[in-house]
C-alpha cells in the first residue's frame, strides 16, 4: 500500500515521501495516528497544497523537541530490580518503566518515545534511546541494579556479580596456598623423619660389623 508520510519515520521516510508500506502497517499504525495519508490522488493533491504548513508546524515541533532533548541528553536513571545471583531480573524493564523514571527527573516524556528493541532483562548499564521528535533523538543510560549500593559500583564501571567472583576467586587461591604450604611442611617433615630413621639404621649396621668377632684362621 502507497502512504503519503506526514512526519519522518524512522528506516521509512522524511515527512512528504511517498512510500510503499505493509497493509497491515498501514491500517494498524500510520493511519490511525496520523503518520501517514493514503496516497489517492486527491490525498496527493490536498498534501501538496498544504505542504508549507506541515513543513512549518513540523518545524516547530522539532524546535521544541531540540529542547526537550538537550535536558535529558546523557542522563543516566536508576531502576532498582530484584534478579537471580546471574543478574537475571525477575521480570523486565519496559519503556514505561524508563518514561517514569525520566519523568521523575523532569523529563517531559511519553513511553511511546522510547525506543527499546525488546524489554531489559539483565542487570547493568543499557543505552536506551529517546525519540523526542522523528527527527530528533538522544541517548540516555538505564542502570538496572538489584540496589543502588550496586547501582553505584556499575556507574563506577564495576560489576557486583564480577566482585564478587574475584572474591570468591582470591578466597579460593588462598585456601589452596594455604593448603600447598601445609602440604609442603608435612613432606618436609617426613623427609627429616626418613633422614633421621636412615642415619640411625646406617649406624646400627657399622656397630653390628665392629661387634662381630673376626675369624680365626684355620690350622693347615
Amino acid at each position: 500500500m502507497e502512504v503519503i508520510l506526514l512526519e519522518r519515520i524512522e528506516k521509512l521516510g522524511q515527512l512528504g515521501d511517498v512510500v510503499n508500506v505493509k497493509p497491515g502497517y498501514a491500517r494498524n499504525y500510520l493511519l490511525p495516528q496520523s503518520k501517514a495519508l493514503r496516497a489517492t490522488p486527491e490525498n496527493r493533491e490536498n498534501f501538496e497544497s498544504r505542504r508549507a504548513d506541515l513543513e512549518a508546524a513540523n518545524a516547530e515541533r522539532r524546535s521544541e523537541a531540540e529542547k526537550v532533548a538537550d535536558g535529558i541528553a546523557g542522563r543516566s536513571i536508576i531502576l532498582v530490580r530484584q534478579a537471580s545471583d546471574a543478574g537475571q531480573l525477575y521480570g523486565s524493564v519496559r519503556p514505561s518503566d524508563i518514561a517514569t523514571a525520566l519523568n521523575q527527573q523532569g523529563g517531559g516524556i511519553d513511553r511511546t518515545q522510547v525506543k527499546l528493541d525488546a524489554p531489559i532483562k539483565l542487570i547493568g548499564l543499557h543505552i536506551v534511546r529517546i525519540a523526542v521528535h522523528p527527527e530528533v533523538v538522544v541517548e540516555i543510560t538505564a542502570n538496572v541494579a538489584r540496589s543502588a549500593e550496586e547501582a553505584e559500583l556499575q556507574a563506577q564501571g564495576k560489576s557486583l556479580v564480577d566482585e564478587q567472583a574475584e572474591e570468591t576467586t582470591v578466597g579460593y587461591e588462598e585456601m589452596i596456598e594455604d593448603e600447598d604450604s601445609e602440604s609442603e611442611t608435612e613432606a618436609e617433615a617426613d623427609g627429616a623423619v626418613s633422614t633421621d630413621d636412615g642415619d640411625e639404621d646406617a649406624a646400627a649396621d657399622d656397630e653390628d660389623q665392629q661387634a662381630a668377632p673376626e675369624e680365626e684362621p684355620r690350622a693347615s
